[in-house]
């Protein structure tokens, strides 16, 4: 069964218990901060917004055991990761590169209008290339991890994974909150969340990013300088047909809209969602998008608003 998906903006203002009530969420919320790492346990606040009975499925703590449990285990992990890590920064060379080209043939103006959109476009589609190979081979390395090393079986790690299956079972909502989406990633493929997700999930920031199959970084606007707009990993796919990109109008330069258009036009036929402060988004049931969802269109303007 697909769960039914409320996707919210920053919560620097909490509207979670507000939001539960609107969903006439009564019953167990099972609450992820793994993405807080070692203040997952600094929970107070998330659990009373959550409800009565609300309890956190401790994921970095269940990880940082295992780790601590299975020492074998942990030096596949660190392996796996540098592993990745190398891939990630050969892709990242290739893809400055791409995105340079892209970038300069989308900026000519001195020529045929059908001669440059056709470049454009063409430019675009390298890019495309290069993001989807990027994630299957992503994929690749993670199918392989786990195929071999069969964490269903691993004591420790199987133990967990049958606790959080028992709690998620008698689970209403499940309440995914934001933090280093990385770590996030690792923990729910880790603890196999995304067969066992409940009929309802509230989530946002790096929290709802990791429920995707392709999770998408983007800062225009860092300290260091802009840094490349990059497909980081592949989420759980709880969600689908969608590239979500919270706190958009703090890290992207929103008035630039060729820009923008590019990075829309680069992830079609998903839709960009924008998830700024105050946003909500309360998927259809096939996962559709409603119509007043803040959009980024391959125009790089974002329509609608929905706030909670």
């Amino acid at each position: 069964m697909t769960p039914s998906i409320t996707l919210l903006g920053p919560q620097r203002r909490p509207t979670l218990d507000r939001v539960l009530s609107s969903l006439d969420v009564a019953g167990p919320v099972a609450v992820v901060n793994a993405g807080w790492r070692e203040r997952e346990s600094d929970d107070a606040e998330i659990l009373a917004l959550a409800g009565e009975g609300a309890l956190n499925l401790r994921l970095f703590a269940r990880w940082m055991d295992a780790l601590e449990a299975d020492p074998e285990y942990a030096a596949a992990e660190r392996e796996h990761r540098l592993v990745l890590d190398e891939l990630r920064q050969l892709y990242l060379i290739r893809l400055d590169h791409a995105l340079q080209a892209e970038s300069a043939v989308t900026a000519r103006t001195d020529g045929h209008a059908h001669t440059l959109a056709m470049a454009s476009e063409d430019a675009l589609e390298a890019v495309r290339l290069l993001d989807a190979t990027h994630l299957a081979r992503v994929r690749e390395l993670h199918e392989a991890f786990y195929g071999t090393w069969r964490l269903e079986e691993r004591g420790t790690i199987a133990a967990h994974r049958e606790e959080v299956r028992g709690l998620l079972s008698t689970a209403e909502c499940l309440v995914v909150a934001g933090g280093h989406v990385d770590d996030l990633i690792r923990v729910l493929h880790l603890f196999h969340l995304a067969p066992h997700v409940p009929a309802r999930v509230v989530a946002w920031s790096a929290g709802a990013m990791a429920l995707t199959p392709r999770v998408v970084l983007f800062h225009d606007r860092a300290a260091q300088g802009a840094s490349l707009t990059e497909v980081f990993d592949a989420g759980i796919g709880v969600i689908r047909g969608l590239v979500l990109l919270p706190h958009a109008r703090r890290r992207l330069l929103t008035d630039d809209v060729l820009r923008m258009s590019g990075l829309a036009r680069r992830f079609t036929p998903d839709s960009c969602l924008v998830l700024d402060d105050g946003v909500r988004v309360d998927l259809g049931a096939d996962g559709a998008v409603p119509s007043d969802a803040r959009v980024l269109g391959t125009n790089g303007l974002i329509t609608g608003g929905a706030a909670a």
